[in-house]
């Protein structure tokens, strides 16, 4: 492509300027697809399709050609692992809250014979019963079966010498499974051990109801005042018997 340029004022040969098309056509500002077939990644199980990008291409006199790529990756809908994942964790939730309200309300009926009414019958009969030691364990048996992952034996026994650690431990009863399934546990035990003092203060004629009152939130404690007024009333009967 060329032009001339003719001037009266020059009266030789007229001035021809040429200007030649540069051997690539290119536009600035020019943009184009990429697709690409060859990978498709998977996010969260989910595909993805259609991952396209955007290249601008540049051109200029110092720096040539330039392409500026912009990948645009396609949206993925996660909806439905999110309201599975959501689903279950609200339906164990659930389970560990009404496991810790039943069998919380379970021992207070047992509690209450021993402590308002520790020579009645009923008591004495229901103190004998085994039943709710074997309710309340399969309750336990199941929440532990709910709390149970593959990770529960390396954080109960983390340490080299086979021992349960702290760090592991709070890790564990980070859980509100592992949590409910551990008060039923305490339930359990308590209850079991609340029974033994009910029955040793029925042989020896001894006060229990201080004694199985604490052992329904400190049962360490509630076996140790025992032992102490075990001790106190044993001490205090012969020098009764020797007054009389």
């Amino acid at each position: 492509m060329g032009f001339s340029l003719s001037s009266s004022c020059l009266p030789t040969s007229p001035l021809s300027i040429k200007i030649t098309k540069p051997y690539c056509d290119v536009r600035l500002g020019q943009r184009s697809s990429i697709f690409t077939t060859s990978h498709k990644p998977n996010l969260l199980g989910q595909p993805v399709h259609g991952l396209t990008a955007d290249a601008s291409r540049n051109w200029n006199f110092i720096t040539g050609s330039r392409f500026a790529i912009k990948p645009k990756l396609a949206s993925v809908d996660l909806s439905k692992n999110v309201h599975v994942v959501h689903a279950s964790w609200l339906a164990n939730a659930q389970i560990a809250s009404n496991a810790f309200t039943l069998g919380t309300i379970a021992v207070l009926p047992f509690y209450g014979l021993m402590v308002l009414a520790p020579k009645s019958e009923l008591t004495k009969r229901s103190m004998q019963s085994n039943i709710p030691y074997v309710v309340l364990g399969l309750l336990y048996a199941y929440l532990l079966y709910l709390s149970w992952t593959p990770e529960t034996m390396q954080l109960i026994f983390a340490s080299k010498y086979w021992l349960p650690e702290l760090p592991g431990i709070l890790k564990m009863f980070s859980s509100e499974m592992t949590l409910a399934s551990a008060w039923i546990h305490l339930l359990v035990v308590d209850l079991f051990a609340a029974r033994q003092v009910f029955h040793d203060g029925v042989e020896n004629q001894i006060e229990t109801r201080h004694s199985v009152s604490l052992c329904l939130f400190f049962c360490p404690i509630g076996v140790l005042i025992h032992v102490i007024t075990k001790a106190l009333t044993h001490r205090d009967s012969p020098a009764r018997h020797g007054t009389n």
